[in-house]
């Protein structure tokens, strides 16, 4: 074992230097010591938005939409990485019912916020970051499917597949001016949320 590894946990200031730590037997540990967002979460950087009440989803990707979407202002200093995301239908469809993922981008940003939600920490009780979120909105630019969330069906076809919980983990980022939310290919009614973390831009040198 070298003389830099320290059995068990170590804490200490940031920017502190210190040994690596191993377990029980003396194997470095290089997996990850609590849960994989508990690090950014604990720095504040962690956030959430969620439906708080049944929501009425829009159709395919129509620009006036209802659900969920969340969004990066124009002027914001910092991009959001898309962590996580979760819907849960609170209605029984009454056709194939496919529930997916979209985004959109322009520069201009979304100008239209029908129905605000309000983002908060996953640090609970810290304030909330600089990302967005609606419950309705008029979309910009031409939004586009990224992924699927949740397989159709209908109360007498086929049995419930969700709650749909997905872990994108910050797979997608979204820059100032660019969104990200659920969409669902026919009318559905539902809860849907996502997490983000936000981590500075920093200019390229």
């Amino acid at each position: 074992m070298s003389d830099l590894t320290v059995r068990g946990p170590l804490f200490g200031g940031q920017g502190t230097p210190s040994p690596f730590t191993s377990d029980g037997t003396g194997s470095q540990r290089v997996s990850d010591a609590h849960g994989r967002y508990a690090e950014a979460a604990r720095r504040k950087q962690v956030f959430y938005a969620a439906s708080q009440a049944a929501t009425a989803w829009s159709v395919a990707l129509t620009t006036t939409y209802t659900g969920l979407v969340v969004y990066n202002p124009v002027n914001s200093p910092v991009n959001l990485e898309i962590l996580q995301v979760g819907f849960a239908l609170s209605v029984a469809p009454v056709a194939i019912a496919h529930i997916g993922l979209f985004s959109g981008f322009l520069a201009a940003g979304i100008t239209v916020h029908t129905t605000a939600l309000v983002p908060s920490s996953t640090f609970i009780g810290a304030p909330p970051g600089y990302g967005k979120a609606d419950a309705a909105a008029t979309l910009v630019g031409t939004p586009v499917w990224v992924d699927a969330l949740g397989s159709g069906f209908t109360a007498g076809a086929l049995y419930a597949t969700t709650p749909a919980k997905v872990d994108l983990a910050g797979l997608f980022v979204i820059p100032p001016g660019g969104y990200f939310g659920i969409g669902a290919l026919t009318a559905v009614t539902g809860f849907g949320s996502v997490q983000w973390e936000e981590v500075p831009i920093i200019a390229s040198t």
